[in-house]
């Protein structure tokens, strides 16, 4: 059902100027033929333009109104309904370390894997509020918490790595996440943090940070990411151009487990894009919390429409008071 709105009501007492406004028009009216007797006004027959001049004192009235109207900022919304439904409040952690290129999740790399199923995990949901940190040697707030997935998703995209200096700094990035989290009002708080590596990097270490988590309710899930052993790194040499290394990155299981167990959360370890996938549809089926949700649907906004109606009617009242009505000195 469509209904209107008013963005900003308060300019509605502009209308208690309309007194004054029509007081100021009537002073400001031109003189009119004074005629010694009333039988002459009599025997004058109105006109067109006689009529047009008695009702032309309404126009800058309605005009000044429409004005009023468009500064208020009228709204339509198709239909509103308030309703409870289930959901949390989520930081999405996500390592994007020089090691997150090596390519065991084939076709793709650890990162680009990690990515596409983190928008098919926020596709998933509806009514939670879900934000990203991203982190190597720093970490940073790629999207505070939003409702908005089209946004997180675009903003997911722009992920890449090297938009920050190389390294692990795991503690850091869950103490940015539960700076995000900690004023939140949602009864279940939930930071999801993914990372292929070891904390080697940042000013707070991670079990500090998990603590620091615990203390504002919020649960760590942990998902170690990578087959483990020997796998497949992509080298750009400016001569030979792309070739592959082997090489070693060992995920810290024991820690990323007791972070995990402090905050109340799970550790999952996932070795392949199905394994990741797995994960993720375990963590979508958590604990949600109720919360009351209004919904706004077709919102348009109609200021258009009575500023258009005004500068019509102000036209007319200049075009008919100064070009098309005669005068009488």
């Amino acid at each position: 059902m469509e209904q209107i709105y008013f963005k900003d009501p308060i300019y509605f007492l502009l209308l208690l100027l309309l007194p004054l406004l029509a007081i100021w028009l009537k002073r400001q009216k031109r003189a009119s033929l004074r005629l010694s007797s009333s039988e002459i006004t009599k025997a004058i027959k109105p006109t067109l333009r006689t009529e047009a001049s008695r009702h032309l004192k309404w126009l800058p009235l309605i005009t000044f109104t429409l004005l009023v109207i468009a500064i208020a900022r009228p709204q339509s919304v198709e239909s509103e309904r308030e309703f409870n439904t289930e959901g949390i409040d989520i930081m999405m952690c996500l390592d994007i370390s020089g090691s997150m290129m090596a390519e065991d999740f084939q076709p793709e790399n650890r990162l680009a894997v990690a990515k596409e199923e983190a928008k098919k995990f926020i596709a998933g949901r509806s009514n939670d509020r879900i934000g990203l940190v991203v982190f190597s040697r720093h970490a940073y707030t790629q999207c505070p918490l939003t409702l908005d997935y089209n946004v997180l998703d675009r903003l997911i995209d722009n992920v890449h790595i090297g938009m920050i200096e190389d390294g692990t700094a795991i503690g850091m990035a869950l103490g940015t996440a539960t700076n995000r989290l900690r004023d939140s009002k949602a009864k279940s708080k939930i930071i999801i943090l993914i990372t292929d590596g070891e904390n080697n990097s940042g000013k707070i270490d991670p079990i500090t940070a998990a603590e620091l988590a615990k203390s504002f309710n919020i649960k760590v899930y942990a998902i170690g990411v990578g087959r483990g052993g020997l796998v497949p790194f992509p080298i750009d040499d400016p001569l030979m151009g792309r070739r592959y290394v082997q090489a070693r990155v060992d995920v810290d299981e024991p820690t990323l487990k007791r972070i995990a167990d402090l905050t109340g959360g799970l550790y999952f370890r996932a070795r392949d894009p199905g394994g990741l996938a797995e994960i993720y549809k375990k963590i979508n089926q958590l604990e949600r919390t109720e919360i009351k949700v209004k919904e706004y649907r077709n919102y348009d906004e109609l200021f258009f429409y009575p500023l258009v109606g005004a500068l019509i009617l102000f036209a007319a009242w200049v075009g008919l008071d100064y070009l098309w009505l005669i005068k009488i000195p």
